[in-house]
């Protein structure tokens, strides 16, 4: 049996770590290192961390969500 390792699903609670606003993007690095960015961040760092990347979680698609309204 083989298992598959993925990361968590990025909520409200996670942040940026650049800014503090909610994060979309996670970037492992090699080693271990866990990066978060908001959609701001990430598309400014993204040339730089992707050839580094051990895996990434990139959630930037709910950006363009509409919000679920209120009942």
């Amino acid at each position: 049996m083989t298992t598959t390792l993925t990361a968590p699903e990025l909520s409200s609670m996670d942040r940026c770590d650049r800014c503090g606003a909610q994060a979309y993007v996670r970037v492992v690095l090699t080693g271990g290192t866990d990066l978060q960015f908001c959609g701001h961040h990430w598309s400014r760092h993204e040339d730089a961390l992707r050839p580094q990347a051990e895996r990434i979680v990139d959630e930037t698609h709910r950006l363009a969500e509409a919000p679920a309204s209120a009942e």
